[in-house]
């Protein structure tokens, strides 16, 4: 059996699928390439999308573009291709080149569980408005568990002293983010803030998506406003006892950072999938000093990616998204 050819139609909604994926302040760091004659789909970093201050390191670009590797698999299942995943095939060759999805019916094969996700890839949004009071439950947390372990991660719900240690670390590094006016900088870059731009953007944060100011509540958010006035904008109390993730890998370098992502990615379909909502806790992984102390002080294994806040709540909104026609290149 032979390697199978998707046709462009197919290639398309892979690409439309990877393209729905997160990133760091929507920025989309990600472009695609797809070469007929070896039925390989690429996946390439978009280094002119990164942000040198907030994001030195391109850790959380890698975690980005990790979740719309992910999203292509799933695509790849739900229209029955067998697959066979490379990451960093050519990494010397080149850098930007972070992973191939190759169609190979003698060496692939159907990744049916990934398939399962496919319905719910462009339902997943990120909510910035307050959760309920109500706790997951065991079964909800072991199938969240279970997606990270899948892609060779692991998920992680921190209760008592250490989730106080990890809210109180988020609250330090939001503060470090506030003062520091080169990531003020990163930040104005990706958000977009009155209707004119509301209108026209194709990637960042639109001012409808920010949410509300926090105004009460433990739960670790991001004011993506960075300071500046945003009308009709409202405030709400948010979640006394808020419920967070920690998502882990053993190493530290890009291929345990690409696998994070496709992980991050996994765990949020499976729990939008459970009708919870999500959103991203960024700011204390932005620092050095807030990052590393995340980990379990008892432990002490692994190196945390993510921190996810999980709950129940309103799905955010549809955040603006470049075409597929800007993305993807199609060739010979």
């Amino acid at each position: 059996m032979g390697r199978p050819s998707p046709d462009r139609e197919t290639v398309c909604a892979l690409a439309l699928a990877a393209a729905s994926a997160p990133s760091m302040h929507n920025a989309q760091p990600w472009r695609f390439r797809y070469t007929v004659s070896r039925s390989a789909f690429h996946v390439h970093a978009d280094f002119g999308r990164a942000m040198p201050h907030t994001d030195p390191h391109n850790r959380a670009l890698h975690l980005g573009c990790g979740a719309a590797l992910l999203n292509a698999r799933a695509a790849a299942g739900a229209a029955g291709l067998p697959v066979v995943t490379c990451v960093l095939p050519a990494p010397d060759d080149d850098p930007s080149l972070l992973a191939t999805v190759w169609f190979d019916g003698a060496a692939g094969f159907v990744e049916e569980d990934v398939a399962l996700l496919e319905p719910v890839v462009r339902l997943r949004h990120t909510s910035r408005e307050p959760f309920a009071e109500r706790r997951l439950s065991p079964e909800v947390r072991d199938a969240l568990i279970d997606a990270a372990a899948r892609e060779g991660t692991f998920l992680t719900f921190p209760a008592d002293w250490h989730l106080q240690w990890v809210l109180e670390l988020a609250n330090e590094a939001a503060t470090l983010n506030r003062s520091d006016p080169e990531r003020l900088d990163d930040l104005a870059r990706w958000t977009r803030i009155g209707v004119a731009a509301t209108d026209t953007a194709t990637d960042g944060v639109p001012e409808y998506a920010f949410g509300p100011r926090k105004l009460g509540g433990r739960a670790p958010v991001r004011d993506f406003s960075g300071g500046v006035p945003v009308a009709d904008r409202g405030a709400a109390a948010f979640e006394e006892y808020p419920q967070v993730a920690l998502l882990s890998t053993h190493g530290d370098r890009p291929r345990d950072w690409l696998r994070a992502g496709q992980a991050m990615e996994r765990v949020l379909l499976v729990a939008t999938r459970l009708g919870l909502a999500s959103s991203f806790v960024t700011e204390v992984l932005e620092w050095h000093d807030t990052r590393w102390p995340l980990r379990d002080p008892l432990s002490a294994a692994g190196s945390v990616q993510m921190v996810l806040r999980l709950g129940y709540g309103p799905q955010g909104p549809t955040t603006p998204r470049r075409a597929v026609a800007d993305l993807l290149e199609i060739e010979p």
